[in-house]
């Protein structure tokens, strides 16, 4: 398992959103040559020290030659990942012997290798810690030092501290980046604390020429989570154009749902439908409804029938129905018969063989009407029985059997709700016989 590295900065932590490389610049402060094989004597420090100070050089801290090389020899070791090597050459400081400045460079190293070499994140963070107590730092070094705390508490998921330590950077600085407000609103975010996380994602995007995609995934969370569905749209607007993901097309069309505008609903789902995205038996679904809802009958047909021919949708009474109740609508009944049959087959109850007896009565094919009707009372569990009974006195009546339909529309009469229709049919009927015996 790979250790995460401080110098990617997050980057195994929040997919690469900043970069930060300490290295190079201690490389430059150091140099990269080796260190003389003997220890620099304390009293030879200090002379060179005092001279210097003789000769107006001033009293700030300095590193001598000597540290300098065996910090750049450590360097080396720490770019090349060999941490024994770096962590021993460190040990055998004689920190009282360094000054300020020399101190606060081994902490910083000590720092890096803790954190990159042994992924020893409270160590790391001791030791910037005590690099800054030496106060010897630039204030941009020591800016950037509490920046690195920030992210050490990160990878420990301290978001408290990460709050604090970024606060604490951006009062060093004079106009923290994008990527400082984004991490702050990280930080927030996975506290919990919502309302605070929202204004710092905002101004994360505000400042950024081009927003990395999992900052437009925070401040879309952060939208959603409060049910702030207008100000989602633009957010996923800038995900489904900058990254055109399944995901993004999806959640588009969910959030104009939401807000009712089937409408725009519409568009990003059949443009992910058309970029074969949808690989779902519910997503083929949802789409046909929609088309349907938005009166396209003739379109969800031909969703719902590309989705049977790929295989993506389901063959279940629902699906079946949906492509059948799509033909219906676009008065294409011919089509409409063969999923009904099938819907009605897998159907547990009997309606559907009533809703297939509707349509065969409607192309005037009486005897496949009848037919659906005797197997819609077979298979019973109906809204109306009444409903079927009639139906089923009108078929044999269409075929000219007036004594098979009298059977019939006389047990329709004895449903409240089909009483006054079957009656209608009997005196009709009645009437008729009459006349053709007269």
């Amino acid at each position: 398992m790979m250790r995460p590295r401080l110098h990617d900065a997050l980057g195994w932590l929040l997919a690469g959103v900043i970069s930060l490389a300490p290295l190079p610049a201690l490389a430059q402060d150091y140099g990269g040559s080796p260190p003389e094989a003997e220890e620099a004597a304390d009293d030879g420090k200090k002379d060179a020290v005092e001279k210097k100070k003789k000769r107006g050089l001033g009293s700030a801290p300095i590193v001598d030659q000597r540290t300098s090389r065996k910090l750049g020899e450590t360097i080396e070791h720490i770019q090349s990942e060999r941490w024994a090597e770096a962590r021993k050459i460190l040990d055998r400081f004689r920190m009282r012997a360094l000054n300020a400045l020399e101190r606060a460079k081994v902490y910083q190293l000590k720092g890096i290798v803790a954190a990159n070499g042994y992924s020893d994140y409270a160590a790391a963070r001791e030791a910037f810690e005590a690099a800054v107590a030496e106060n010897a730092l630039t204030p941009s070094e020591h800016a950037e030092q509490r920046f690195q705390i920030a992210q050490l508490y990160m990878a420990e998921q301290r978001w408290g501290d990460v709050v604090r330590e970024l606060k604490r950077y951006m009062g060093m600085v004079e106009s923290p980046n994008s990527t400082t407000y984004y991490l702050l609103a990280i930080a927030h975010y996975q506290n919990k604390a919502h309302d605070e996380a929202l204004p710092n994602a905002i101004k994360a995007i505000e400042l950024s020429t081009s927003p990395q995609e999992s900052w437009l995934q925070l401040l879309l969370a952060l939208r959603l989570t409060k049910k702030q569905y207008a100000e989602a749209v633009p957010v996923l607007e800038q995900l489904v154009r900058h990254h055109p993901k399944k995901l993004y097309w999806m959640q588009l069309s969910t959030v104009h749902g939401a807000l009712g505008s089937y409408e725009e609903a519409l568009i990003p789902l059949q443009l992910a439908y058309e970029q074969g995205f949808l690989t779902t038996s519910s997503e083929y679904n949802r789409l046909a409804q929609l088309l349907l809802y938005l009166d396209l009958p003739y379109r969800a047909a031909l969703v719902m029938q590309a989705g049977f021919e790929r295989g993506v949708v389901e063959q279940e009474a629902k699906a079946y129905e949906l492509l059948s109740n799509s033909w219906i609508a676009a008065r294409n009944f011919d089509e409409a018969s063969a999923p009904l049959a099938k819907a009605a087959q897998l159907a547990e109850g009997g309606d559907l063989f009533v809703r297939l007896a509707q349509v065969m009565i409607q192309r005037e094919k009486w005897t496949e009407a009848a037919s659906a009707l005797e197997q819609a009372l077979a298979k019973g569990s109906l809204k109306s029985p009444g409903e079927a009974k009639l139906l089923m006195g009108i078929a044999h009546y269409s075929q000219k059997q007036p004594g098979q339909a009298q059977r019939w529309f006389a047990q329709a009469q004895k449903h409240k709700d089909t009483r006054a229709e079957a009656s209608n049919w009997l005196i009709y009927i009645a009437r008729e016989l009459a006349s053709q015996a007269g």
